[in-house]
């Protein structure tokens, strides 16, 4: 058969597709794959902006926690599925860490089909009560007067606390004591039992404990003052330009996934995002809404795979 022929013939036979993707989707449940435990920042932002996408798409969203290596069981469970809209992914920065970390896995995070980066969770830089420094050049100063005796809690190796603390020690010509935990919370407790300096983490898991007075904010690692933390200073505005280091939260389909369905999703997120229950459910879990276009957020994916495979090479990042 002539190969002009064939080619007619396969863009014909994908029409229909396109356009029950387009006109008819979606018209059964959405399956919602969250990688991480419920009750987490993640989740929570998830569960928060869910029902009202799901209101405005006329489905229900099924949240399911697939957790497992660092995000990657979950992430599998997403590459499996068909593009048809139906399975979608709801990652964080583990999407970015992951490919420079794990090798054998049996899929690629490349292929997946970034839809927005939904919320961010501003990471930030906090003492134990009785520390000395009440700033971020008084921090530094004690850095350089006991080099290595300072501890500094994040949630993890390869969380994005661990890489922002990396971007800030690097920048600050500083070493510390890296103190890698299950999570921020257990960070942010131990922090506040003194067993820690300070923690590198994100504002929702330090905020209980500054509010009670047994830890202390130094800067929030963000470009701009959280709004929920107006009177703490951004690492920006103290001494280190666009320094933005933050987790977050994002949705994904699975390669295949067509631009009407992409646009569609973006549509009703972008609704969802501008709802005052949803603001308000978000404020209180310490989430900043974004909804960034797809164009932009694969170009976020795109730099940020390539600056995370450097930087875990070069400070030599391990899982465990």
């Amino acid at each position: 058969m002539d190969p002009r022929r064939r080619s007619l013939l396969a863009g014909a036979a994908m029409l229909p597709f396109a356009a029950r993707a387009q006109g008819d989707w979606p018209n059964r449940p959405i399956r919602l794959v969250v990688p991480f435990a419920a009750g987490g920042a993640a989740d929570s932002a998830a569960r928060a902006i869910t029902p009202v996408m799901a209101q405005k798409l006329g489905q229900t969203i099924v949240v399911e926690n697939r957790t497992g290596a660092g995000g990657s069981v979950g992430g599998a469970a997403v590459a499996a599925a068909p593009g048809d809209g139906y399975t979608l992914l709801w990652d964080a920065s583990s999407h970015l860490v992951n490919p420079a970390l794990m090798k054998g896995l049996p899929f690629d995070y490349a292929s997946f089909v970034p839809v927005s980066l939904v919320v961010t969770f501003p990471g930030v830089l906090a003492v134990k009560a009785d520390f000395p420094a009440r700033s971020v050049a008084e921090f530094i100063a004690a850095a350089k007067a006991r080099p290595g005796a300072i501890s500094v809690g994040t949630q993890g190796n390869a969380t994005a606390g661990h890489v922002g603390l990396l971007q800030f020690t690097r920048r600050a010509g500083i070493e510390v004591i890296h103190a890698p935990y299950r999570g921020g919370a257990d960070a942010a407790r131990d922090l506040a039992a003194g067993a820690i300096d300070a923690v590198f983490i994100t504002t929702v898991s330090a905020g209980p404990i500054v509010d009670s007075g047994r830890a202390r904010f130094l800067a929030v690692a963000t470009l701009e003052r959280v709004p929920s933390r107006p009177e703490v200073p951004t690492l920006a505005e103290s001494g280190f330009p666009g320094f933005n280091s933050n987790e977050w939260a994002a949705l994904f389909g699975p390669a295949g996934l067509l631009a009407p369905v992409v646009d569609r999703l973006h549509a009703a997120l972008a609704e969802a995002l501008a709802d005052p229950g949803v603001k308000q459910r978000l404020a209180q879990i310490g989430a900043v809404p974004v909804g960034s276009a797809p164009a932009d957020f694969a170009r976020f994916v795109r730099e940020g795979r390539e600056q995370m495979a450097v930087l875990v090479k070069e400070a030599g990042i391990r899982l465990d």
